[in-house]
């Protein structure tokens, strides 16, 4: 019932997963991850365990193949599983149970990964991929949010949508960039509302926060302000609204 992209940006060093779906709140199960470790997306039957469990594995530096195996071993319900990730070093590994709904499958590419099941067609996951890989030069979050956008372009979620989400760690135990969706006729379109509204004073915000390498962050309110309305400043001459043109 969903399909996500598990990444790490090569620019960045950071994590992301993004994820779309027809079911309530898909982005409080499905995706987890840590700064300069790794990204997890577990779904069909979802098993919150495959996320904990397989952070503590990746923390310990295990590969994701050896994540993946170790995981489903142990779990007797893992023909209903999906789960795909990606480790420190960008390699992936994924799993799709024979229990799972078509069209059900994985693909993946240089540090990123795209599964999903109850899907219209493989063309879903293939879409996804492939914008993702063609919009390079963008943005870390806005990659991820095009790739959803061309996966439902494809067809999505046969059933028909709900919730999505997009989760980014960027060198942190804790996400930098987290929105979500969780319940909306139109979500990706929400979505996409609120990533503009993020870039205005939150993402901004979250980078003057506290961190292991400034760990007070920024206090200071005059400079606080100042660095929101330059990031969205220069933020929003890249990214002009868009003209949706005057009724006549």
């Amino acid at each position: 019932m969903t399909w996500s992209i598990v990444a790490r940006d090569a620019a960045t060093g950071a994590f992301g997963v993004a994820v779309s779906t027809c079911a309530f709140a898909v982005g409080a199960r499905v995706p987890h991850g840590c700064g300069r470790v790794g990204a997890i997306a577990t779904q069909a039957f979802v098993n919150p365990l495959y996320g904990i469990d397989g952070l503590r594995l990746l923390q310990e530096g295990r590969s994701a193949l050896e994540i993946v195996a170790n995981l489903t071993a142990a779990d007797e319900g893992r023909a209903h599983r999906q789960l795909h990730l990606i480790d420190r070093e960008g390699k992936i590994a994924a799993h799709t149970g024979s229990s799972c709904i078509d069209w059900c499958g994985a693909v993946d590419g240089p540090q990123v990964s795209v599964a999903g099941n109850m899907l219209s067609g493989p063309e879903v996951i293939g879409e996804t991929l492939k914008a993702y890989i063609a919009a390079s030069a963008r943005d870390f979050d806005e990659r991820l949010l095009l790739a959803l956008e061309a996966g439902e372009k494809a067809g999505g979620d046969k059933r028909g949508r709900q919730s999505c989400a997009i989760r980014i760690w960027a060198g942190e135990p804790f996400a930098t960039f987290d929105l979500r969706v969780d319940d909306h006729a139109d979500p990706l379109a929400e979505l996409r509302r609120l990533w503009r509204v993020a870039h205005q004073r939150y993402v901004p915000f979250q980078a003057a926060s506290p961190s292991r390498a400034r760990p007070a962050g920024v206090t200071d309110r005059d400079e606080l302000d100042r660095l929101c309305a330059e990031h969205a400043a220069a933020w929003n001459a890249r990214h002009p609204a868009p003209d949706h043109g005057v009724g006549g």
